[in-house]
């Protein structure tokens, strides 16, 4: 099976993959759009729009009957009765401008409604606690979220309001003149050896035969549309993260002269995407080949079937032409499917991309430690970590290595406590697992119940917004006064960027390493955190600016801070307590008893005198 096979194997199965059915995909989705603020406007919408729909209809069977005097009068050459039923159509027209230029309005403005409840669903869903992170962690869901967040969230509201609207229309057509058909050929017969026969309604008949051929040819012929399709967002949506990171790091890769092998990595890109879209055409080639053939013989297969009945003298050439209308409006009815197949394998593919994404985030929390970890809440200030080992992949795999903890381990409040371990134990498993977001190991790590539990990363998010909110961040700025702002920008000495509060920027292009340090600093000052988790924070740093950043930490007297990493800095000005990781190999027998009380005495020598 080639990759590209293999992709599209991965696109198909994707929506199988967790219990959902193309039926259970439009039932998912409805139900979380029912639960949406835009439920109201969104069915008041699709109310006025079926009478709008059902006034068009009424019109459109008014234009079909208006057929047979306007024929009539020009087949006996009747000038008066000519001019009459050009002001007649005049009025009909008109009311059908109106008519449609109001369903085109409510149209948009009904998948503008439809895409602000699904697209702040997702969003609301997604940035629910420690969700998006969790989600990187799966293979199909975390690759490119951004993308079924917002292209395939506008495609699916799009394409839902307009094909939903066109299905509603075509029915409504369907029912109204497959009537008008059947009365003129009510009456049709011939003559077979001998014999008359007759066919009532074989108009009728002849309309679904045509459109149910050309639907089948076209299903048979696109079948593989709605996999190409889902596979065509997928290596977009990887395309465009390629060109978004090389432009973020655009400075390093001139830096490094890595311009040509960059280029050549967003040009292997761009070449898959060319391959599906490749595909994608031939496909759409092939399915032209049935939609327009049978557009184009549609001009003379109303006449055709209906000629047997007008020379047989049953049918004017009024009543022809009405014969004509109303078979192609029961033939486009009918035809909805042929000639909205793209749009439909369109749909279909971002319905399975958008409901699955759901479907994967809200089982997110069916499991919130991940693997075996488990994460009681403790009835003490404390943070309490018992028989804890982290793997670095999903337990089971081949050379899967990580770290434990040989003992169990308390942390009270206001304690400083540092990371030490063997060569070998990685230590930033233990900072993700602390904050719940590792998926593979096993053990408890019980949370303090009380204050406020802060995790600051090595590399740390400034927001693209006004200094104030970057500083309050995740915090309203609103109930912060000014005061409180210029105090920690001048503490962690960055008090010239007081005059900067108000301007938006990007902060994490704007500022030096060193600067986005002091800035996170600053952060911290103004949240106060009763439990602070840093991960290496100082790592990178000059040893002076670390120093001084430490000293910093040193202040917040309340706050119990963990360091996960080794810093000399940090050693040397809050004097932590040292908790030792082992390196771990998955499946390797636990440590001894003997083992274990000698890391206890070790971790209480370690322990800094009072």
């Amino acid at each position: 099976m080639t990759t590209e096979e293999l992709t599209i194997h991965d696109s198909t199965d994707e929506a199988q993959a967790h219990g959902l059915s193309f039926s259970k995909q439009i039932a998912f989705m409805a139900a979380a759009l029912w639960r949406t603020p835009s439920r109201n406007r969104i069915l008041a919408l699709a109310v006025t729009l079926l009478a709008v729909i059902l006034t068009t209809v009424y019109a459109q069977y008014r234009l079909n009957q208006w057929n047979v005097p306007f024929y009539n009068a020009i087949e006996r050459r009747d000038l008066d009765a000519f001019i009459v039923q050009l002001g007649v159509f005049a009025i009909i027209g008109s009311s059908l401008l109106l008519l449609n230029v109001v369903q085109t309005y409510l149209n948009q403005i009904t998948a503008l409604y439809m895409r602000e409840g699904l697209a702040r669903d997702l969003v609301n869903e997604w940035l629910k606690p420690q969700r998006a992170l969790k989600l990187l962690h799966v293979r199909t869901m975390g690759v490119n979220p951004d993308q079924r967040l917002h292209e395939d969230a506008r495609n699916l509201s799009e394409l839902t309001t307009s094909l939903a609207i066109g299905l509603v229309s075509a029915t409504i057509l369907l029912v109204s003149f497959i009537g008008v058909l059947w009365s003129i050929s009510e009456t049709f017969s011939f003559n077979f050896n001998g014999e008359k026969i007759t066919i009532p309604g074989y108009m009728v008949w002849a309309a679904l035969a045509y459109a149910g051929l050309a639907s089948l040819l076209s299903n048979i012929v696109g079948r593989r549309l709605p996999d190409l399709n889902a596979e065509r967002y997928a290596k977009e949506a990887e395309l465009r993260f390629a060109l978004m990171r090389t432009n973020e790091n655009i400075r390093a890769i001139t830096l490094a002269r890595g311009e040509g092998s960059e280029r050549g990595r967003v040009q292997n890109n761009i070449t898959v995407v060319l391959h599906v879209i490749r595909k994608l055409a031939r496909g759409y080639t092939d399915l032209t080949w049935v939609s327009a053939g049978f557009g184009w013989l549609s001009t003379v297969a109303p006449i055709l079937i209906a000629a047997p009945v007008y020379f047989a003298g049953n049918l004017t050439f009024g009543g022809l032409m009405m014969a004509v209308g109303a078979f192609n409006q029961v033939y486009g009815a009918l035809r909805w499917y042929v000639d909205n197949f793209r749009q439909i394998a369109d749909w279909k593919a971002t319905l399975m991309r958008v409901s699955t994404f759901r479907k994967v985030l809200l089982s997110l929390d069916k499991d919130p430690g991940g693997g075996g970890l488990r994460y009681p809440r403790t009835e003490q200030d404390r943070l309490v970590m018992r028989g804890v080992e982290l793997y670095t992949s999903k337990p089971g795999t081949a050379h899967n290595q990580g770290l434990r903890l040989p003992n169990e381990e308390t942390i009270l409040a206001g304690e400083r406590v540092m990371t030490n371990g063997d060569v070998g134990a990685n230590r930033r498993l233990l900072f993700e697992a602390l904050a719940g977001i590792w998926p593979w190991g096993k053990g408890e790590i019980a949370l303090p119940t009380e204050g406020r539990v802060v995790f600051m990363p090595q590399q740390g998010y400034l927001p693209h917004a006004s200094l104030r909110d970057v500083i309050a961040f995740p915090l309203d700025p609103g109930q912060i006064e000014d005061e409180r702002f210029h105090d920690v920008l001048e503490r962690v000495g960055l008090s010239p960027l007081v005059a900067a509060l108000d301007l938006t920027e990007r902060w994490d292009r704007k500022l030096s390493e060193e600067d986005r340090a002091r800035l996170r600093l600053a952060n911290l000052l103004v949240i106060e955190p009763r439990w602070l988790i840093l991960d290496d924070f100082l790592e990178g740093l000059e040893s002076d600016v670390q120093l001084e950043l430490a000293a910093i930490l040193a202040e917040l007297n309340d706050t119990a801070i963990v360091y996960i990493g080794r810093s000399e800095a940090f050693e040397r000005t809050l004097k932590p307590r040292l908790m030792r990781l082992k390196p771990l190999v998955e499946g390797e027998e636990p440590a001894s008893p003997h083992l274990l009380a000698s890391s206890s005495a070790v971790r209480e020598i370690e322990r800094p005198e009072p």
